[in-house]
């Protein structure tokens, strides 16, 4: 039969593949780096081959052992975490664990970390080439490491490594930037100069948790990264923002739970998602979201993703005040 005019395209018939510059994902559903783990953590709970890509946890040059306990606190609406990169540095990571998550069937995007703008580039340069790898996150907006956001807070800085890391790899380069900045409108733009494909919006927000009893700061590190439901409007925002001044493809990044979250992202300006925090309260919540991806779609009566990438509908300037009449003008009656 026959659907009749303007009725809702059958899910099957919607498209959920996205570009993200050169970055081809078969869908816009993707795990955010330090939520995920390794994949092998999630291989029992999660079918990764069927996401748009997996992001595993942050590799830097060399080894790090992190930060010192408490490294996470609940909050009210999110998760305080102050981890530190805790990694096994580059060399093991293609060694030993790049070859598990490439034969898993997802795209493996790579976040790597550096101290410096010439570890960035040299870590760019390691990885380029090497078989599995779809493209690199840059994380230059790291709350819980010293100078972990210093690259991502300037925007001549940020220009610099991005276009660094551009000449050192062939791969797609997406730039993670951190909301903590008065102006997030001119870090992407200075990202997209720099030569990414896309930029990850956002990472976490500065935020403490404080004992008051024993008058003491929670985290080890004092100072940990904010995630979850409580940075949404943020992060919202920060997309909106990006979309509307920045000719980039932005992934959105900040406590999306539920498929209205993922809606919301696409509309504001997102091309693409990661689910973060929500993987630590349900392992599935990437397939679940997939899954409920096709009838949202089809709701708004799209047959593509990007047909609704920025659609957000905003309400009309409001039409000037006129000008007050002084009180001693003469009555015009």
């Amino acid at each position: 039969m026959v659907p009749p005019a303007g009725s809702p395209p059958a899910t099957s018939a919607v498209d959920l593949g996205v570009a993200l510059g050169r970055l081809r994902l078969r869908n816009p559903i993707l795990v955010a780096s330090g939520t995920f783990g390794y994949g092998r953590e999630l291989a029992a709970l999660v079918d990764q081959a069927r996401l748009g890509g997996v992001i595993p946890k942050t590799i830097t040059p060399l080894p790090r052992r992190g930060n010192a306990p408490w490294r996470t606190v609940e909050t009210a609406a999110g998760l305080l975490n102050s981890i530190g990169l805790d990694n096994d540095g580059v060399e093991a990571f293609v060694a030993r664990q790049l070859p598990w998550l490439a034969a898993c069937g997802a795209p493996v995007i790579v976040s790597v970390a550096g101290a410096t703008a010439g570890e960035f580039v040299a870590l760019a340069r390691r990885l380029d080439g090497v078989a599995g790898i779809a493209a690199l996150e840059l994380n230059i907006s790291c709350p819980n490491v010293s100078h972990g956001v210093d690259l991502g807070t300037d925007p001549a800085a940020c220009r610099a490594v991005v276009a660094g890391v551009r000449e050192a790899t062939s791969l797609p380069v997406l730039a993670k930037l951190t909301p903590n900045v008065t102006d997030i409108v001119a870090v992407a733009r200075a990202a997209r100069d720099g030569g990414a494909d896309a930029v990850s919006l956002v990472n976490t927000l500065q935020g403490m948790a404080v004992d008051w009893r024993r008058r003491r700061p929670l985290l080890g590190n004092v100072v940990g990264g904010l995630s979850g439901p409580a940075i949404k409007p943020v992060a919202l925002r920060c997309v909106h923002q990006v979309h509307r001044a920045v000719g980039v493809p932005i992934v959105g990044i900040g406590g999306i739970m539920s498929i209205d979250d993922v809606m919301e992202f696409l509309v504001a300006g997102a091309s693409a998602v990661q689910i973060g925090t929500a993987n630590f309260a349900d392992p599935t919540a990437s397939i679940r979201l997939l899954d409920a991806l096709p009838g949202a779609l089809a709701e708004l009566g799209a047959r593509h993703v990007a047909e609704v990438v920025g659609s957000l509908r905003l309400p009309a300037a409001p039409a000037p005040c006129p000008a007050p009449v002084p009180e001693d003008a003469p009555d015009a009656r």
